[in-house]
């Protein structure tokens, strides 16, 4: 039992970490991306935008290409590599089975960029909808008040994500323009990357 309790505790100390790391690498590659793009808004470019345009008439920046296609590659490499290890740590596939999936959305993102069109569309969407919930189901394996505040951070994402889907520029989100109702998707998800990371640090040392 005592084997068995330590296993679980390095499996979940394992994931803390690498979810940290996604969350500081994928913040920074965006915004260094981003600061070395010329002419970049937050308002009007889509993130993806760092990695290349859309389709037909697609434009590479570089560095910032290369940059934001890393750190989008690794952090989903990350992101999968943690939820094995968070299936080892509580053995709870309704919160692993979102989060691996979460992961290679992520990673999609990376190796396809815009300029691969609907791939990487499939891709960017698989990020988005399965981060939303992945933050939801974390819920599950915290303790209050992180479980609140992921319910609410997936929950934001995923209203924003369903408003567009729905209503178009109609959506409230549309206020802040496309790069910024891109940001209120992706970055309450990747708040609670960095966060469920620590949490999992925290009590694993517990």
């Amino acid at each position: 039992m005592v084997d068995r309790s330590h296993s679980r505790m390095r499996y979940e100390n394992i994931a803390g970490a690498l979810l940290f790391i996604a969350g500081v690498l994928a913040f920074l590659g965006i915004i260094t991306a981003e600061t070395l793009y010329p002419g970049y808004s937050t308002s009007q470019n889509m993130i993806s935008d760092l990695g290349a345009t859309d389709t037909p008439n697609s434009i590479i920046i570089q560095p910032s290409s290369t940059i934001f296609s890393a750190a989008m590659a690794v952090t989903g490499l990350l992101i999968t590599a943690s939820a094995y290890c968070i299936n080892r740590a509580f053995r709870k596939r309704e919160v692993t089975a979102p989060l691996a999936l979460f992961g290679i959305g992520v990673l999609g993102v990376g190796i396809f960029n815009g300029s691969y069109g609907d791939i990487h569309g499939i891709f960017a969407l698989m990020a988005f909808v399965m981060g939303g919930i992945s933050a939801i189901t974390s819920s599950r394996i915290e303790r209050a008040p992180l479980s609140y505040f992921s319910v609410i951070l997936g929950g934001i994402a995923l209203l924003d994500l369903f408003l567009y889907y729905i209503m178009g520029e109609a959506s409230p989100f549309s206020a802040f323009g496309l790069g910024g109702l891109e940001r209120w998707i992706a970055y309450p998800i990747l708040l609670w990357v960095t966060g469920f990371g620590g949490y999992l640090i925290g009590h694993s040392r517990a």
